[in-house]
């Protein structure tokens, strides 16, 4: 599900749908305070009933849908769920543009919340009270949809990373798996050397992939207060990173092959890729789109860029948000709290969804499911610690989806030329500011 995240942005022409330039600089704050809103109120809404569009394409919201209907009869939720990725982000900004037809409840992935906050396209919740909920969530998805005290989203999932790793290859040519970077580089060297047709991972550069192994290695390449942006990709968390992939990229030990492609999938299942670093989310589409490598594949602690340290980060992951032209706000928000705070988050993760919720993650049930694809392993309690160990101080653009579209112009090219990463991302922090500015933000 978490896939489109980086696969779909790719190459979108953002400028004219987004239109974030008109608004970025007149987007402070108007003085404008909604009251709060009682639980009175929303129990009044939900008597009354009435009709909800929720724009989201997270599958097992279908259930969550059937399931409020049930509970509140006179609610009815129209779900629409075909789009996904840069159509889904291209037709939410569409309607809020022309004022018409926008959703009342929106799914909007972590990394592009701060584009429709900023330019005040989504309703703060914490008027409804959903600012009383941070700790139910893991710090990771609270910090990706909470500004100060405004909350523009209730998490919905989370993609805190893990190393996937096919035991059977490993075994095969005795190879410790890797628990820092170092010994990461060391195996992908060994595997390499002993089978060629064997890499220790794919990676034909992925924007996605990339800010998610910066965060895990400490770079804060995005500071952002409110239209005054920052882009430094020069710290020592970037250079942590750059320093180690620069080897694997050099040294010819990546696989050259984007993920969710047929590739990809075939060297899943036949052992010639041998790790995924990547977000919890996985385990249901290894499942479904690589069956044939069932109990060859384990879960393990991604590896550290220090000896003992468990610093880990997000890859993926959405909120539900209601944008602000929708209507029902009450009807929304209680629809909103069911599916990620309420009864609607145990139907979800029955389903596969991750949760982002600590009582699901910290739960004996939700530790101990053991995964038959994994041969039996418990790997739920490597995410839940993953989840726990995320800093909570990761920043994206308010213009992340462009940023993202431009990534294989500037750092991919590092894996298809004489290009270096470190060049790479100075070139993508440039292009990244140039945009910006002419988008009316103040960008140093």
């Amino acid at each position: 599900m978490r896939r489109t995240t980086s696969r779909l942005l790719r190459g979108i022409a953002l400028v004219s749908t987004i239109a974030l330039g008109a608004t970025a600089c007149g987007s402070g704050d108007d003085g404008d305070s909604k009251k709060p809103v009682s639980s009175g109120d929303v129990k009044a809404a939900l008597e009354k009933g009435g009709t909800i569009k929720v724009w989201a394409w997270e599958p097992t919201l279908k259930t969550v849908a059937a399931d409020f209907e049930k509970k509140y009869p006179k609610v009815k939720v129209e779900l629409v769920g075909e789009r996904s990725g840069d159509k889904h982000y291209t037709a939410l900004s569409n309607a809020i543009s022309a004022k018409k037809g926008v959703p009342d409840v929106a799914q909007v992935e972590y990394f592009a919340l701060g584009q429709y906050s900023l330019t005040k396209g989504l309703t703060d919740l914490a008027p409804f009270g959903a600012d009383k909920l941070a700790d139910k969530y893991t710090p990771g998805p609270w910090n990706a949809v909470s500004d100060g005290d405004a909350v523009y989203g209730l998490p919905m999932d989370s993609g805190p990373m893990a190393l996937f790793y096919n035991k059977k290859v490993f075994d095969k040519y005795k190879v410790e798996v890797p628990t820092t970077w170092d010994e990461y580089v060391e195996a992908a060297r060994k595997l390499h050397k002993a089978d060629p047709k064997v890499y220790i991972a794919n990676d034909a550069g992925d924007a996605g992939f990339t800010t998610s192994m910066l965060w895990q290695a400490g770079s804060r390449p995005y500071k952002v207060d409110g239209t005054k942006v920052k882009v430094d990709f020069a710290d020592a968390g970037a250079k942590k990173y750059t320093d180690t992939w620069q080897k694997l990229v050099d040294e010819k030990l990546l696989a050259p092959i984007n993920g969710w492609t047929d590739d990809w999938y075939k060297g899943l299942g036949d052992g010639s890729i041998a790790t995924l670093a990547t977000g919890a989310w996985m385990p249901a589409n290894f499942v479904t789109g690589v069956p044939n490598a069932a109990g060859d594949w384990r879960a393990a602690p991604m590896p550290a860029w220090t000896a003992g340290d468990k610093a880990s980060a997000e890859n993926g992951g959405s909120s539900l948000a209601l944008p602000e032209l929708g209507e029902n706000e009450e009807l929304a928000y209680a629809f909103v709290e069911y599916a990620n705070s309420g009864a609607g988050v145990q139907s979800r993760v029955k389903e596969g969804a991750f949760p982002a919720t600590t009582a699901e993650l910290e739960s004996d049930a939700f530790r101990n499911t053991e995964f038959e694809y994994f041969g039996g392993q418990k790997a739920n309690e490597i995410f839940a610690d993953s989840a726990a160990n995320v800093a909570d101080d990761w920043s994206y653009l308010p213009f992340q989806q462009y940023a993202n579209s431009i990534f294989n112009d500037t750092v991919g090219k590092a894996y298809v030329s004489d290009t270096k990463l470190t060049d790479g991302l100075k070139n993508w922090q440039d292009a990244s500011v140039k945009y910006g500015k002419e988008q009316g933000f103040t960008v140093e």
